[in-house]
């Protein structure tokens, strides 16, 4: 939740099981291009919105829109609405933009330098509830020069600026007539992609169909859908019995697919952990002595080995163990004598049920979770049962989003984060005590001096080994004074009939499914011949 989460969906078994239907069953007609024009995929989420003036996908991978640059599978920055990747000026403060000629929005207007300066301009408005402005923090002006140039100047040198530009431009003849926060464009968008939305029927699916006047080409996928299911085994069922193609599924589900006839699996690196939040404002989670004994009492391996099928690794701070940033020897393991210690050294001492207590306050806590998703239910039981040890009570609960929101400031929470493309991307959302309580940045309200400061560094320093040790120290205080305990880092699995070629998957973000997966490129698939 780097950014504005996506919530669960509630929806109920009646409704999920009356959803969508796919125009064929997987493996039906592999040869057949009909049965290859639309797909169906089944998701756990949708998103609030899909204004990308609120937040939707600032990441890149958007069907509807385009950024000025995209990502390609190794993540490499290219250009998209823009020709070239920008001109940097020598100070590092100004990036000059030129945009591909002939862009049309969906509607038939064409692009122009106005749209993105609209665009740009309307996030940055503090009126405009945008709860990701911060990523966009070093932007001092951005102005048209032409109808074909943009030209940022920012504040400070801001080394990964250009992969903040992946953000989608939307059209100011459409958009720049409404509130950004109330009007139309977050449920009726108009965008360059090569999708345009057909159908949004909430808590149940989007329909989405191919801009046949899409700048890049249009999609051999005529229609796509994405059938909103937050229920992991229902999720699983329909694919199962062909009513969808495709599906994100957690490992243990995933795993049942294996040797069926007609899929295929996809597995995806990704930089999303599973962590608990732990509120300052909590009695017993703003203890730091319990939050470090809970670090040392949790056992990382055997979440993965047993909750993961081996399909992610432990989670020792915000960042994999394979980034280039990750902070070397910061890898420990479970240590129950040692969470003893530190709680008998802070004055909790263990009562005749084994629970803890300092005076009247017995070291106890909730731990929210999700509905429906039964990785963070898996994982949120078996940290209550690694604390137990430790003499401390979690009690696991599950509520939809609507109820979690309200409870953040004090309860703990099963939450995932993760951003790809630079550690500021992710660390400085989930950390810096700017944005303690905004929204679904920084949850535990985590506020920590020596964390600002290095991530103030990491985010206004052009120099290399500066920034990875800024990076490194906010890592290494995150083990001496946590504010969350990190669990794991999860691959994302994916299953799909196989009926079509092309399909890849990207190193990926927390936020996934939607816009993530084998399906980020989709409209680059080709049925199979």
């Amino acid at each position: 939740m780097t950014t504005r989460r996506v919530r669960s969906a509630v929806v109920t078994a009646a409704a999920m099981l009356a959803g969508v239907t796919a125009c064929s069953a997987p493996g039906s007609g592999g040869s057949d291009g009909k049965a290859a024009e639309s797909v169906v995929i089944g998701v756990a989420s949708e998103p609030d919105t899909l204004s990308p003036l609120l937040g939707y996908g600032k990441d890149g991978n958007s069907k509807l829109f385009d950024g000025l640059l995209a990502r390609d599978a190794d993540l490499k920055l290219r250009p998209a609405l823009a020709k070239a990747l920008p001109e940097i000026g020598a100070d590092g403060r100004t990036y000059t933009y030129t945009l591909r000629d002939g862009v049309e929005f969906s509607d038939g207007e064409p692009l122009t330098a106005d749209d993105v300066v609209f665009t740009y301009r309307t996030i940055l408005d503090e009126k405009t509830n945008n709860t990701a402005r911060s990523e966009l923090d070093a932007v001092k002006d951005v102005r048209a020069s032409g109808d074909d140039k943009v030209v940022f100047t920012l504040k400070y040198p801001y080394t990964p600026f250009a992969g903040r530009t992946v953000l989608p431009v939307v059209p100011e003849h459409v958009a720049g007539g409404q509130d950004p926060n109330t009007g139309s464009f977050s449920t009726k968008p108009v965008g360059t992609g090569p999708y345009v939305l057909s159908a949004w029927r909430k808590g149940e699916k989007l329909t989405f169909k191919a801009n046949p006047d899409y700048w890049g080409g249009a999609p051999k996928v005529k229609t796509f859908t994405m059938a909103v299911i937050a229920d992991d085994n229902v999720r699983a069922t329909r694919l199962r019995s062909g009513d969808l193609d495709g599906a994100v599924l957690p490992p243990n589900l995933a795993a049942t697919f294996k040797n069926d006839d007609g899929t295929k699996s996809y597995e995806a690196r990704s930089y999303d952990f599973r962590a608990v939040t732990l509120p300052t404002a909590g009695k017993v989670t703003g203890d730091r002595a319990i939050r470090q004994a809970l670090d040392a009492a949790v056992d990382r391996e055997a979440m993965v080995d047993k909750i993961l099928d081996g399909a992610g690794t432990p989670a020792y701070g915000p960042l994999p163990v394979d980034d280039p940033a990750f902070a070397k020897g910061i890898e420990r393991g479970q240590d129950l004598d040692k969470a003893q210690r530190i709680l008998d050294a802070a004055g909790w001492k263990a009562g005749k049920d084994g629970i803890r207590a300092k005076g009247a306050q017995q070291a106890a806590f909730t731990l929210l979770y999700p509905s429906g998703d039964k990785v963070r239910q898996d994982h949120a039981l078996a940290y209550a049962s690694d604390a137990k040890k430790a003499g401390i009570k979690v009690t696991v609960e599950s509520a939809t989003w609507e109820v979690i929101e309200p409870r953040m400031g004090k309860d703990a929470v099963l939450a995932g984060f993760g951003s790809t493309g630079d550690p500021d991307f992710g660390l400085y959302t989930l950390l810096h005590s700017s944005l303690a309580g905004d929204g679904f940045n920084n949850m535990a309200r985590y506020d920590s001096p020596a964390v600002d400061k290095a991530l103030d560094t990491g985010r206004r320093t052009q120099a290399a080994a500066e920034r990875k040790g800024a990076y490194e120290a906010v890592q290494r205080e995150l083990v001496k004074n946590p504010g969350y305990t990190f669990l794991t880092h999860i691959d994302h699995l994916y299953v799909l009939a196989d009926r079509w070629d092309g399909l890849t998957t990207q190193l990926e973000p927390h936020e996934h499914g939607f816009a993530s997966g084998p399906w980020w490129n989709i409209e680059d698939w080709q049925p199979k011949k």
